[in-house]
């Protein structure tokens, strides 16, 4: 049945309305629509403006259909802004465009990029502007990207989520390309470089404290509904090359079985004082995660799931299944990103999986789902039928911990391939209402 938000809402759920490969180099969130994707692959209300307009906020949010989501990415500018260099106005326009489609599309809720590598699409005093906006790393683009996102979300009826990336500075490794006064930059013991990137080091205390401010940032200033993060904790491993963290490793490693414990343990910390920082800071406020769909594979843990694929766990030493069981985060949207009878990673296992995992929670469960690889001639056959998906919804009223779906990316939601969105908002309209 529906579970209780933060908001005291249920999260796209009127309250009282009871709901019935082999690995490739990178996730599926955002650039990545190739097979080897399989792997995973206007300002905030301030504080005094609470009370009885956030009230009315959250009853404008519900949805009797239950969470369907949307990410729009901005990173590589996939799906917004469509290029650099657009006017603040044009800029505005595509951004309303995009929730104007969520709307018609009946999507509850928009995940919305707006920390995609160490930078801000709001006037950060942590980071600098994204590069996406104006094509200049740190261009002031004349506007508020996130405040406007939040009051035209909320005015729509529409949930908005701060999505972040926590670690990624950049998807080059030339250092120059940061603007001079970049954390990486003033700090470059921070950044190491590592399948052709660079990325904050996760053992370093002072990142992770760096982290958690420039994403809290948004939390205070805006009314989000939920601070959101992809599946990028650690980098996924390259073949042949170790991630470069022996100095802080020899810092900060001792007492630990191994480095890969430790590791472990500096992503936990990240997600439990995140969690415990939002809960201080805006309670309202929902922690919700989106990790590569294999938490372990049952052959390695008797714990794991039937597949034969990546893992969160030994990969990105990302221990999943551990942050919902703790409660450390309020939803999880593990990225189903598989077809029904996939021989490494079935959805039909996968799901099941899940839903035990969140059970006696309280944590909210939303399934991942590859819009982009429908109709992609590049994927297999199951791809190809428009029903796919719509499969995938009726398998998740299955199970009682499902709350909804989220689908990648918002240029696929345009496009709708196949007629398979339309598909799914048919078979999957409320029941009674």
């Amino acid at each position: 049945m529906p579970l209780i938000g933060r908001r005291g809402f249920v999260a796209g759920v009127a309250l009282g309305a009871l709901g019935t490969g082999s690995a490739g180099p990178a996730g599926a969130h955002e650039a990545t629509v190739t097979e080897g994707a399989d792997r995973t692959e206007g300002a905030g209300r301030t504080e005094g403006s609470r009370g009885t307009k956030e009230a009315e906020g959250a009853a404008g949010r519900r949805r009797a259909a239950g969470f369907r989501g949307m990410w729009i990415t901005t990173v590589f500018n996939r799906d917004f802004p469509s290029r650099t260099g657009l006017t603040a106005a044009e800029q505005r326009a595509e951004l309303i465009a995009r929730l104007d489609l969520a709307v018609r599309r009946g999507m509850t809720a928009v995940l919305f990029q707006v920390r995609s590598c160490a930078d801000a699409l709001w006037p950060s005093p942590y980071e600098p502007w994204a590069r996406c906006l104006t094509g200049v790393q740190g261009g002031d683009p004349g506007w508020d990207p996130l405040g406007t996102a939040v009051a035209e979300a909320h005015a729509r009826g529409l949930e908005l989520h701060a999505w972040c990336n926590p670690y990624r500075v950049s998807t080059q490794t030339d250092r120059n390309q940061l603007v001079p006064n970049h954390p990486a930059r003033l700090h470059p013991e921070w950044a190491v470089e590592y399948g052709g990137g660079l990325c904050y080091d996760p053992g370093l205390p002072e990142v992770r404290r760096h982290v958690q401010d420039a994403m809290l940032d948004a939390v205070r200033r805006y009314d989000v509904d939920a601070l959101h993060w992809d599946d990028y904790f650690y980098p996924y491993p390259v073949a042949g090359k170790a991630f470069p963290d022996d100095d802080s490793f020899r810092r900060y490693g001792a007492g630990f079985a191994d480095r890969a414990a430790w590791r472990r343990n500096n992503v936990d910390l990240l997600v439990s004082e995140t969690s415990a920082r939002i809960k201080q800071l805006k309670p309202h406020v929902a922690f919700g995660i989106s990790p590569f769909g294999v938490w372990r594979n049952a052959s390695t843990d008797p714990l794991g799931s039937d597949t034969r694929a990546g893992a969160s766990y030994d990969d990105q030493h990302a221990d999943t299944r551990k942050w919902v069981r703790k409660r450390w985060i309020d939803y999880v949207v593990p990225q189903l990103y598989w077809h029904i009878g996939n021989e490494r990673a079935d959805y039909a296992k996968l799901v099941p999986w899940w839903d035990a995992v969140v059970r006696d929670t309280g944590v909210r469960l939303y399934l991942g789902e590859a819009l982009y690889k429908v109709g992609d001639p590049a994927q297999p056959a199951a791809w190809q039928d428009p029903q796919e998906l719509v499969r995938h919804v009726r398998l998740g009223r299955e199970y009682p911990g499902v709350g909804g779906h989220c689908y990648f990316a918002t240029k696929e939601v345009a496009k709708d391939p196949l007629g398979a969105l339309t598909a799914v908002l048919a078979d999957d309209a409320p029941r009674g209402a």
